[in-house]
């Protein structure tokens, strides 16, 4: 069989009672691995920022073998799948939504399913379940080369499988989101079998078991690959895309039929084993230049004069609001403290151990609500300022401020331009240190967790935080938001960022304690829509967001008994999509 092909495994389909399929999936796992109860599963069934729901069990696999079994004992059992890599998504798109499904739910965890593999000289990577951002862009550090994607601005310890399926980040305007078309992945089909299908590029056999043994081991050579001149392993053509200043659309989004092909964008919709993707050249040169300015035309003004005239386009272009910044600077300060001091590789474990605090203290009557955010908001304030002059500076000055990330022959271009048009009478510029430029990115990337501490500190204040991930067309020049009276008045305050250059707004609404923020939502998709507007953007529909129509038939044709992560995009949640 051509190693392209799907390989099989049909099933026979009896009743499976909830009891025996526990036993199984113990016995694939071990009970160490096999977790069930409320307090077990707790962090594993409540979302990063959105999401709980009950789970008749959570199961942690080491192997791509035991993920294959644990798949095949749930298929058999007729409940529903819902894989989950980091558990850092901010739409619930990883844990049940609700206790209204009508079957029962396991949680199949993938962070023990570690690897990633260097392959053509270190132009590609193949890439396991439990891989994370971090570790990614350490291995392929050491050979001169870059990954697809960054640590975006909220995903602290996220997998680089969770970025494939759910078509994140973008930041990197070079490479826009992540992508591939080269994918070892499994279906559920509508008759009952699970069938492993691989368009990894990797000629592996054809017996499912096999086949998935030999990549546990890394048992393939540079023979063994296959290089498909039909697919690519990443947005080849992102950058002339986001060039389009004029085009009347947005550069990328969660519903573009664009980006949706097999395992990328599926969200959940099938079992990924690995990926394949690019890597990229590591730049030599590289200098942040921070801007500052009360005009949005002036802003509007360099994005348009740098996405059509530059000959090399910035590397990174981050926007953050007066509102972001100073949010961050006070709730988001250990966030920034944590990984300049101990590195983003140890924050999946700092935020476990505060997970297990935090399930400890539910436990606890007397314990207040948010322990654990309330120490450590106390401990970090007794520090010292943690943000350089220069930008406090400019937060005194300027409303907005845009960070610019230049490489090799840009790094003059930027230097050369800027020069020429600042000063003006509402922004100017400064070239960072190297420094200020990591501790600007920093900050920019702690602003969506200060919403959350803010959140968990002030619940007396405010109902809940809405969190929209906006996609602006790229010929919108209106991009600063003035919100309508009737919406102001219902929120004590906001926090913008963004991806400038792609015109993706990452916007939090605290939204009062005596206001729907459903409503307020509802109220905000209207004006979105009205606009032209896409959303989400990049964190994916998760149960925040609608499908719209090429995002709902993606699921549709990969999970047509509706077995996998159902409900998201606000779809049925029941079986067989009824």
């Amino acid at each position: 069989m051509d190693f392209r092909l799907a390989s099989a495994l049909v099933l026979p389909h009896s009743p499976v009672s909830p009891a025996d399929l526990v036993s199984e999936l113990e016995q694939i796992v071990g009970k160490r691995h096999l977790l069930t109860g409320d307090r077990k599963t707790r962090r594993y069934r409540t979302g990063f920022r959105f999401g709980a729901g009950k789970a008749l069990a959570v199961v942690r696999p080491a192997s791509l073998v035991e993920l294959w079994r644990t798949v095949n004992a749930c298929a058999r059992a007729g409940v529903i799948i819902i894989m989950q890599a980091a558990n850092t998504g901010l739409t619930g798109g990883s844990t049940p939504d609700g206790d209204d499904y009508d079957r029962e739910i396991v949680i199949i965890s993938t962070v023990r399913i570690q690897g990633i593999h260097l392959i053509r000289k270190g132009t590609q990577v193949l890439c396991m379940p439990g891989s994370r951002l971090f570790e990614l862009e350490e291995i392929v550090t050491k050979v001169g080369r870059e990954p697809h994607s960054r640590i975006g601005s909220s995903c602290i310890g996220a997998s680089v499988l969770g970025g494939i399926c759910n078509n994140s980040g973008g930041s990197l305007i070079h490479r826009g989101p992540a992508y591939t078309q080269m994918a070892l992945y499994a279906r559920l089909m509508a008759d009952g079998t699970v069938r492993l299908i691989n368009h990894l590029g990797v000629s592996l056999g054809v017996e499912p078991e096999m086949m998935l043994a030999r990549l546990d081991a890394g048992d393939f050579t540079e023979d063994d690959l296959v290089d498909d001149a039909g697919r690519v392993c990443s947005d080849q053509s992102y950058q002339d895309h986001v060039r389009q200043v004029d085009a009347d659309t947005p550069a990328r989004f969660n519903n573009d039929a664009r980006h949706l092909f097999e395992a990328a964008g599926s969200g959940g919709r099938v079992i990924v084993f690995a990926v394949r993707l690019d890597t990229f050249p590591r730049e030599r040169e590289i200098t942040d230049f921070y801007i500052g300015s009360n005009d949005p035309v002036e802003l509007s003004a360099i994005r348009r004069t740098i996405l059509t005239d530059f000959s090399s386009l910035p590397i990174q272009a981050e926007y953050i609001h007066r509102s972001a910044f100073r949010l961050t600077e006070r709730y988001g300060k250990d966030t920034f403290l944590a990984i300049r001091h101990l590195g983003a590789k140890q924050l999946p474990v700092v935020f476990s151990l505060k997970s297990r605090f935090d399930a400890f203290c539910a436990r606890l009557r007397f314990a207040p609500h948010d322990l654990s955010d309330r120490v450590i908001q106390a401990a970090v304030s007794l520090l010292p300022r943690h943000l350089p002059k220069r930008m406090r500076d400019y937060d005194r000055r300027y409303e907005h401020h845009l960070i610019l990330k230049m490489g090799g022959s840009g790094v003059r271009e930027a230097r050369d331009f800027l020069s020429k048009i600042f000063p003006t009478a509402t922004g100017d510029f400064f070239e960072c240190t190297r420094d200020e430029g990591d501790k600007a990115f920093l900050h920019r990337f702690a602003v969506a967790g200060a919403s959350i501490r803010y959140r968990a500190l002030h619940r007396d204040q405010i109902s809940d935080i809405v969190a929209l991930d906006v996609a602006l067309r790229r010929n919108d020049d209106d991009w600063d938001e003035k919100l309508p009276d009737e919406l102001s008045e219902q929120i004590v305050g906001v926090s913008y960022c963004g991806h400038f250059f792609c015109h993706v707004f990452h916007r939090d609404y605290l939204v009062k304690a005596s206001h729907d923020p459903v409503a307020f939502e509802y109220a905000m998709f209207a004006l979105l829509d009205a606009r032209g507007a896409e959303y989400p953007a990049e964190h994916n529909v998760g149960h925040l967001y609608a499908a719209k129509p090429p995002l709902e038939r993606h699921y549709r044709d990969l999970d047509p008994t509706n077995s996998m992560n159902p409900g998201t995009g606000r779809t049925s949640k029941k079986v067989n999509w009824a």
